[in-house]
């Protein structure tokens, strides 16, 4: 049995075990039509969890109903809509789409108690709680069967560990707030060593100076899409040597040169070689034969999702660039793309995946989009999104940037196109699953 249900007191009079009874099993309770329209209006929304070297390692999810909905606030079921959500495009008939990242989700006393939880991995999910609700005396049973499933739990807005011996097995992680170095001390001091140390995590960052701050005590923060992104190394205005082939070859293939050309030209770096032919044999391609040279490539693709990865690999390419902004990149271009399907026509997809990519390629590279664009010669309207924001594309890109940061505006930009909640949030949780696949590949996982 992977997961029991207790019941609790409640408005209907269930009733509630005593402490330290065994769980008694509960049917999950009928879905109630009623909740539909607040979920129907929802979108996912998320903090990064970043470790010290700005390596992705977790999601603090969340659902946001865009203000002035005449909705009435219903905490329990924006809770719900968020793990039905959830559960529906990362937990599938495939497993967790995540791999090893974790899921960080702020819980109330009741939400332990909801059915829906039973259909995410324990072992890769954190419920995020304050102490009044950790010491709720009809919580405790429930917090230790949890936890015994594989489920975490952090602290929030606390400034010590409890005392109770009991909720210090329970507590898993711990948030430091902005990462004050005398609590993250003292926080370390008060875990004794037989226990299994807790993970620290700073909740709040003002600035990029207060993130290496953390990261020197090796706590890891959380860092929303609304914040700006961190500084690039300059490169004195120029390219990186491979990132110099990859433009070369981009624009070889926007010249629509000979493909003997291009792959004499690839041959000159065999590690890109390599990178390439990965990354196009990878699930997210999927294109069910193994392609072994350029030439392969290009005959079982074409041209434009060939220059699609070249532009992939220029992402990627400058190793002084933070991890997680390369797979923010990654995810804003697939979520483009798919926002594009059925309101596009299926060859405008490499270029809407280029204009989400290209977005953030100046952050990546760290000269000027100027300078980029100057050297990838890209179409007059994908450059017209990237750098004025106007034109077809515009509009998919505003709706990525708005859902990554959380704004208000992302309502009304998915009415604009004629796309539901249902849909924008499916496409968000896609790219963010393809974008997990595609780094795997890079790191070479």
């Amino acid at each position: 049995m992977r997961f029991d249900f207790f019941k609790r007191q409640g408005s209907a009079g269930e009733s509630v075990p005593a402490e330290g009874a065994e769980p008694v099993m509960a049917s999950p309770a009928p879905a109630d039509e009623t909740l539909a329209p607040q979920g129907a209006n929802g979108f996912v929304t998320y903090a990064l969890q970043l470790d010290a070297q700005k390596r992705v390692r977790g999601y603090r999810m969340a659902w946001r109903v865009a203000a002035g909905s005449h909705e009435a606030p219903d905490t329990s079921a924006q809770f719900k809509a968020l793990l039905s959500c959830v559960s529906k495009h990362l937990n599938t008939g495939k497993g967790w789409r995540l791999g090893r990242l974790v899921l960080f989700l702020d819980v109330t006393v009741d939400a332990l108690f909801q059915s829906e939880l039973q259909a995410l991995p324990p072992e890769n999910v954190v419920l995020c709680m304050g102490l009044d609700d950790l010491m709720d005396a009809d919580t405790r049973s429930m917090l230790m069967f949890l936890r015994e499933q594989g489920f975490g739990f952090m602290l929030c807005n606390a400034q010590a560990l409890p005392r109770d011996p009991a909720l210090l097995e329970v507590i898993t992680h711990f948030d430091v707030g902005s990462g004050d170095k005398e609590l993250v001390a003292s926080i370390r001091d008060e875990r004794r060593p037989e226990q299994a140390p807790v993970q620290l995590i700073a909740t709040r960052m003002d600035s990029w100076e207060d993130f290496e701050a953390c990261a020197a005590r090796y706590v890891d923060v959380f860092v929303d899409g609304g914040h700006p992104p961190p500084p690039v190394e300059k490169g004195a205005d120029i390219l990186q040597p491979e990132s110099m082939l990859i433009v070369r070859l981009m624009q070889m293939i926007q010249r629509n040169e000979d493909v003997r050309s291009i792959e004499s030209a690839l041959k000159r770096d065999a590690a890109l070689t390599y990178r390439l032919l990965r990354h196009i044999n990878s699930p997210a391609i999927g294109a069910g034969v193994e392609i072994t040279s350029l030439r392969h490539a290009v005959a079982m693709l074409g041209y434009s999702p060939l220059f699609r990865w070249l532009s992939l690999l220029l992402a990627t390419s400058n190793k002084a660039s933070s991890p997680f902004m390369m797979k923010k990149a990654i995810m804003r271009g697939r979520f483009v793309e798919l926002m594009g399907h059925g309101m596009l026509p299926r060859s405008e997809a490499d270029n809407l995946f280029v204009v989400g990519m290209f977005s953030l390629i100046d952050q990546l590279l760290g000269i000027s989009m100027q300078e980029v664009l100057a050297k990838v010669q890209l179409a007059e309207s994908v450059q017209q999104a990237i750098l004025e924001r106007r034109g077809v594309y515009a509009p998919f890109l505003a709706l990525v940037e708005a859902c990554e940061t959380g704004a208000d505006p992302a309502a009304r930009l998915a009415e604009a196109l004629f796309v539901s909640a249902e849909q924008v949030n499916a496409a968000h949780l896609s790219a963010m699953v393809w974008s997990q696949e595609v780094s795997a590949v890079e790191a070479g996982d």
